[in-house]
């Protein structure tokens, strides 16, 4: 296993990170899956409260092998639950008693959508608790999850002295999200930055267009999809740690095997024209030739165009369920949303496109697949089960 050093720290951390949101529902599966990624050298274990079971069976393994202190366990606090001050310790103790520890390596505020649920949090006092809980030991380090546009992430970046931080990234999204600008401006002030989605949710192991498939298997090496994911990640030195979800030994062990041999700075010019071929078969499959640029932003209506378009092109990916799912967690469950019907068709993105897109017809088009009938009724739905 190869380790980067965490420079806020000192912490080697394994460059592969198990990602604990889908363990297998035997928990005996998921106890021998745990024990040979510590054995093999991986010390970076992300779960969360929302997870599913999740901190209570890491808790229940590490605890019965006495591994507690082998490992990094990160864990989230969901902001849409804290209504007042006394709901962090509520929540944070549930968390300890879970996982059977009294401290936590890596604590995330999850998935701040914009810089306004950050201010709201400051609003309730969390800085003062993070104090708190740091002066106490039971957070050793303080950083936040991310998903949205790229914009919001480097103001989120910016409003406090985080410790680490986590983004979506792969080479698919390298311009989507916090993208490789956001990256670079982490790791420029210091954030040590954990990878999720490596894969895009399997799509770039299992589910690629047949070009991409072709690319992969002409390349001048030989490597499997995910490897050569993997590896691009992996060569980038702003990148700390990458998590996975394995869920069955195979993956375990080909993560793994990769995870032995990854360095920074070991991509050839062969190896970057492999995925750019790679990404340009996956671009040719999708609907607006977006780059995710954003010189069409800012919006006067607070569009979010390139996220908006970014979920569209999932459409093709994913599939509608999925791309419905990052279309309102992207752009709807915001303070103020940013979805595509917003558009009052000024045209000034227009005039500032690259790539020349008719970016109002294309949001039209994105309302007309990703807001249907059942859009609202489902997004009232999703707030009303972040308020509770």
């Amino acid at each position: 296993m190869n380790y980067r050093v965490n420079a806020v720290n000192g912490d080697a951390l394994s460059i592969l990170g198990f990602g604990c949101m889908r363990f297998p529902k035997d928990e005996m599966a998921t106890e021998l899956l745990i024990l040979y990624a510590i054995e093999h050298g991986i010390n970076y274990f992300d779960t969360a409260f929302m997870y599913r079971n999740s901190e209570a069976t890491l808790g229940r393994i590490l605890n019965r092998h006495n591994k507690r202190k082998d490992v990094k366990i990160a864990t989230k606090i969901p902001p849409h639950k804290v209504k007042k001050y006394g709901d962090f310790d509520r929540i944070f103790n549930q968390e300890l008693t879970r996982l059977q520890t009294d401290y936590v390596d890596y604590y995330l505020i999850h998935m701040i959508t914009d810089i306004n649920v950050w201010k709201r949090l400051i609003d309730l006092g969390i800085a003062k608790w993070i104090d708190e809980k740091k002066i106490s030991g039971e957070i050793k380090n303080i950083g936040f999850s991310y998903h949205g546009g790229r914009d919001e992430f480097i103001k989120i970046c910016d409003a406090y002295s985080w410790e680490f931080c986590m983004i979506q990234y792969n080479y698919l999204d390298e311009d989507n999200q916090a993208g490789k600008t956001g990256l670079q401006h982490a790791a420029n002030k210091g954030i040590p930055v954990m990878i999720m989605e490596p894969l895009r949710g399997g799509i770039l192991a299992k589910t690629l267009p047949k070009g991409a498939v072709k690319v992969f298997e002409e390349a001048h090496v030989k490597r499997t999809p995910a490897e050569w994911s993997f590896r691009w990640l992996w060569n980038q030195p702003e990148v700390t740690c990458v998590l996975s979800g394995m869920n069955n030994i195979e993956v375990l062990k080909e993560n793994l095997k990769t995870a032995e041999t990854a360095k920074t700075d070991s991509f050839t010019e062969n190896d970057f024209r492999v995925i750019e071929r790679a990404k340009k078969a996956f671009t040719e499959t999708i609907k607006v030739p977006c780059t995710g640029c954003n010189y069409c932003m800012p919006c006067p209506q607070g569009v979010d165009i390139p996220t908006c378009f970014s979920c569209y092109n999932n459409i093709v990916l994913e599939g509608k369920k999925a791309a419905l799912l990052r279309y309102i967690m992207q752009t709807a469950l915001k303070t103020k949303p940013q979805i595509a019907s917003l558009c009052n068709k000024c045209g000034q993105c227009e005039t500032r496109c690259p790539q020349k897109i008719e970016i109002r017809t294309e949001l039209q088009n994105t309302v007309k697949a990703l807001e249907k009938f059942y859009f609202k009724p489902i997004l009232f739905i999703a707030k009303r089960f972040m308020k509770l």
